[in-house]
């Protein structure tokens, strides 16, 4: 009997030692469960910390904003410890992300997949500005231009128009070119272009789905002075030391899968689509002639040489330009 009765209570020590070294790790994000990010990156990271953990660390969603409404308070309910991971965007404390912000210049990368690649390859330089363990790092595609009512097909047809930028880094370019930038919400971007508030909208590509920007505009002009959004996956530090050594190290795998390429050639393939479906929408597709893009490039090289000489972090603008191109 007094067998047996230990035998009941090393298995009771055994499940209660199990059970309370098991993790349950809280993800915020403020979209939807239906989200393409939601399955392009968050659902898929859920599942491989889970399978390379050997189930001692689960990660349980909280989407459509149910631990935070706010997107710009995304970083401090890490901080805070109110969520163990949050999806945010860096975009919204360029203060703070002094290198991360650089991404969002014009020129400085090409699509969303080579964008990536140089976020990987200059990757401890953009983690070491966040209190986090970086878990993904991605961007979405280079902004294309969608106007009503006017094409713009050279520089001279662009100066004088109001139009909506994704980013605050655009408007110093934007008004160098004799444009006038706006700020509003993306919310706001559909009824704004289809009332004339604004003559025109910087997005990418992937927001004509979103938000039916076919519906208002006229014309897409492909090739337009942007930088790329930013988007972040950080997990909470404390969380992170908690773990075991062992569940870490399978936190650094998932780290440094392929699962951030994978979120930006999601958005690079929505953004195809959402050219595509303006095309059959009637919204005439415009590429600017290469003597329009070079008159554009000179304004924007002009801007560029004080611009380069910014402090970014412990290093200058054009230092980080430079490490995100490979020099």
């Amino acid at each position: 009997m007094k067998t047996f009765a230990k035998g009941v209570a090393t298995t009771v020590a055994m499940l209660v030692a199990s059970a309370s070294y098991a993790e349950n790790l809280s993800l915020a994000y403020f979209m939807g469960p239906n989200h393409p990010m939601n399955k392009a990156f968050l659902t898929p990271m859920g599942e491989m910390i889970e399978a390379e953990t050997g189930g001692n660390v689960t990660v349980q969603h909280f989407p459509g904003g149910a631990l935070n409404a706010s997107p710009p308070n995304q970083y401090s309910i890490m901080l805070d410890g109110v969520a163990d991971i949050v999806f945010m965007l860096p975009s919204f404390s360029h203060r703070l992300f002094q290198k991360s912000a650089v991404l969002s210049l014009p020129g400085v990368c090409e699509s969303a997949a080579a964008c990536t690649e140089a976020i990987r390859a200059s990757r401890d330089e953009i983690e070491a500005e966040y209190k986090g363990k970086m878990i993904g790092f991605w961007t979405n595609s280079p902004p294309v231009l969608i106007t009503r009512g006017k094409a713009v097909r050279s520089l001279e047809d662009a100066q004088g128009l109001k139009i909506r930028v994704s980013d605050p880094t655009a408007i110093p370019f934007l008004e160098a070119l004799g444009i006038s930038a706006i700020a509003l919400p993306v919310t706001e971007v559909n009824q704004s272009l289809a009332n004339g508030i604004v003559d025109g909208v910087m997005i990418d590509p992937s927001g004509i789905l979103s938000f039916k920007l076919d519906e208002p505009g006229d014309y897409i002009t492909t090739w337009f002075p942007g930088g790329p959004a930013t988007f972040a996956v950080l997990m909470n530090q404390d969380a992170y030391d908690s773990l075991s050594e062992e569940d870490r190290a399978a936190i650094d795998r998932v780290a440094d899968s392929n699962l951030s390429m994978q979120a930006a050639q999601t958005y690079a393939s929505i953004g195809q689509k959402g050219i595509d479906k303006a095309a059959a929408s009637g919204l005439e597709i415009i590429d600017l002639p290469d003597a329009e893009r070079a008159k554009i490039q000179a304004v924007i090289d002009e801007v560029m040489v004080d611009l380069k000489k910014n402090p970014a972090g412990d290093k200058t603008v054009g230092d980080v330009i430079t490490m995100l191109q490979g020099g």
